[in-house]
């Protein structure tokens, strides 16, 4: 290789570097940012007078005699319970996961082994319903929940959500499932396997990496919802994002904006350790063609 393409190849890879370290910088900010803010108080994170008060801790060290404070964390975790919050997301979200990927590993297994015409206009029927804003599917629960008596609890939200992300689940394992050979499910049979047992054994390990895609992608949905638990979840039996938004008060209610600010770093967490240990099988997903429609 010449000097000369020696020294396009290195401006080359500076270059892409240091697009590459900016990006995450921008990106990594407001986290970064948040991060810092949750540890000082709300005169110094709002600051109108002096923007670096937030970085300095000017009010912080004068009301509680240091630069950083736990307050924020106190006061969301043992004042206002935003622990039961953190416990009722978790049961919503594991519960909305597994029945999701129950039913869409299941369902996308026979329409993608289904050499039928309806299997496609089912498929299409699961789009019009995914495409469909969230607080509409809501609207229509919310009468037989208040007849039931069963309005504000946390299988109401489960219910809504496993509807809503069904037909999500529904593509992306069909997709998967597509990529796999029928030749597998005809051997394992010839073996003596029945369909069911050809679907666990030999089916289901092979398409591993997709069901924790997708099973990530349900995760992040019902993690993150605010229409459906805000509507449907009473006060008492709130979940994460519903609770970060009482937090902020109303123009009736003062709020705890600082409140706010530590919870949404509690919320973070646990996001950044999940992506963190299924990143192979993330990306091993994605490869795979499982956001082939």
């Amino acid at each position: 290789m010449s000097s000369q393409a020696q020294r396009r190849s290195s401006m080359l890879a500076i270059t892409s570097t240091g697009f590459i370290v900016l990006w995450i910088m921008i990106a990594a900010m407001p986290f970064l940012w948040t991060l810092w803010g949750s540890f000082k108080v709300q005169g110094d994170f709002f600051s109108k007078a002096d923007w670096t008060h937030a970085l300095t801790g000017v009010r912080t060290m004068a009301e509680t005699g240091s630069a950083f404070t736990t307050s924020g964390y106190f006061g969301a975790w043992m004042e206002q319970g935003f622990g039961k919050s953190v416990v009722n997301t978790f049961i919503v979200v594991f519960s909305t996961v597994i029945i999701s990927l129950t039913l869409g590993t299941l369902g996308g297994y026979a329409l993608a082994r289904s050499g039928f015409k309806y299997s496609f206009w089912i498929l299409m029927v699961a789009l019009v319903f995914r495409a469909m804003p969230h607080i509409t599917l809501v609207s229509g629960y919310l009468l037989p929940f208040f007849e039931w008596n069963i309005w504000g609890y946390l299988p109401t939200s489960i219910i809504v959500l496993v509807a809503i992300n069904q037909p999500f689940t529904l593509w992306m394992l069909h997709s998967f499932f597509l990529n796999i050979p029928k030749d597998m499910d005809e051997s394992a049979m010839v073996d003596g396997c029945t369909r069911f047992q050809a679907f666990r054994h030999v089916i289901i390990p092979v398409m591993w990496p997709g069901v924790i895609t997708t099973g990530l992608f349900s995760f992040l949905l019902a993690y993150n919802d605010f229409a459906v638990t805000a509507s449907l979840l009473s006060q008492e039996n709130q979940t994460m994002i519903p609770k970060i938004a009482s937090f902020l008060g109303t123009t009736q209610v003062e709020g705890n904006v600082m409140f706010a600010v530590a919870a949404v770093v509690s919320a973070m967490v646990p996001l950044f350790f999940l992506v963190m240990f299924f990143q192979r099988q993330i990306v091993s997903g994605l490869t795979a063609g499982a956001v082939k429609g």
